[in-house]
């Protein structure tokens, strides 16, 4: 594994078919992503105004959002750039990346001893009005990382039931936003980014300080991924901190804020799950927190502690054991253990994810 030098540095990068690559096919493979671009507009804010997630007044945005910039990505074999594709250095919003961001950070809450048992009641150490009464008290941490604490209640201005019934097959044509009757905690999944931002909370409780101050000291810091990142909030969303001002970050970019960096800080995020954790002998997460993370929820099986899977195969090319972190608009980081390919993909067309990794898969040798 080769491990980039610090940003600005480049990447290291070789000749496909040093790396096992076709040459040909990957070149496919690039121009297949620069002929998908995502229907997401450009203009991001008219587009989550206009009601992309849900109609107003759920829609409301509370945070910054910033236009979209062009498709840019890159092709990694062992830590080293088999392709890339346009701007890899244009910061934009991530969305639900920062689900998968969160996972880190929890695995470093409880390396550190802060989450000690994940299926300890998040309310036994966190003193919070958002876990209180008979059912979000009873919620672990585990129903959070794996969406299936069925939490209830309005955080930050938004209500939980905004994402009810979200990517749920089982509910037929119920609508997203339907007052679906909840399950005990525990016993239902669903992608809910009000309860993401629930987990983000309980996470600044733990380590008593912002979220992005941790995020740069133990994770961006020491991949030396570059300064051009932020991780915003609402202006709905700041609490009280030991009697300091401090502001909640959200999962994703649902109603503005998140995550904005680039596809080679994204990479180097990739590089650390690839390598168990580990970033040129030092080890930032847990002893196995990255295999956990690609344990399947039993409710369903491709989806980890906040990232995705392919356990069932949706992506027939790719090996099951991959990782993803995956974002509205088609913002893709790819980890294939078998292959030891990070590959990140930016403002790809969701629909032409599994067809962008088949061009990668049949690019590469075993």
């Amino acid at each position: 594994m080769t491990f980039p030098a610090p940003h600005p540095a480049p990447f290291p990068a070789a000749a496909p078919e040093s790396l096992g690559f076709d040459p040909a096919r990957l070149a496919e493979a690039v121009a297949f992503a620069e002929a998908h671009e995502t229907p997401f507009p450009r203009d991001l804010l008219a587009h989550l105004e206009g009601g992309h997630f849900e109609p107003a007044p759920d829609n409301e945005v509370l945070g910054p959002v910033q236009s979209r910039g062009a498709p840019n990505g890159l092709i990694l074999r062992d830590g080293v750039v088999a392709a890339r594709w346009g701007d890899t250095r244009q910061a934009d919003m991530t969305f639900s990346v920062a689900k998968s961001c969160l996972s880190v950070l929890a695995g470093i809450a409880h390396g550190d001893g802060l989450i000690p048992d994940l299926d300890a009641r998040v309310s036994d150490s966190v003193d919070d009005p958002a876990f209180d009464g008979p059912r979000n008290a009873a919620i672990t941490w585990r129903m959070l990382l794996q969406q299936t604490s069925e939490w209830e209640g309005t955080l930050f201005g938004k209500e939980d039931r905004i994402d009810r019934g979200r990517d749920l097959a089982s509910e037929g044509k119920k609508p997203k936003g339907w007052p679906r009757p909840l399950a005990e905690p525990g016993q239902h999944w669903e992608y809910n980014d009000v309860r993401v931002n629930v987990l983000s909370l309980a996470l600044l409780r733990r380590f008593g300080r912002a979220l992005p101050e941790v995020w740069l000291e133990r994770v961006m810091e020491p991949i030396g991924a570059s300064p051009d990142w932020r991780w915003e909030g609402y202006r709905t969303s700041v609490v009280d901190l030991g009697g300091e001002p401090v502001v909640s970050v959200p999962g994703g970019g649902h109603w503005g804020g998140g995550i904005v960096t680039h596809a080679e800080d994204q990479a180097r995020l990739g590089l650390l799950m690839l390598n168990d954790g580990v970033w040129n002998g030092r080890r930032l997460l847990p002893e196995g927190w990255v295999a956990a993370s690609g344990e399947p929820v039993a409710l369903h099986p491709d989806y980890g502690l906040l990232w995705w899977l392919n356990r069932s195969g949706r992506f027939p090319a790719a090996d099951r054991a991959s990782l993803l972190a995956v974002g509205a608009g088609g913002n893709t980081v790819w980890i294939e253990p078998s292959s030891r390919v990070v590959a990140v993909f930016r403002w790809l067309h969701p629909e032409a994810l599994p067809g962008m990794i088949a061009h990668v898969v049949g690019a590469r040798g075993a």
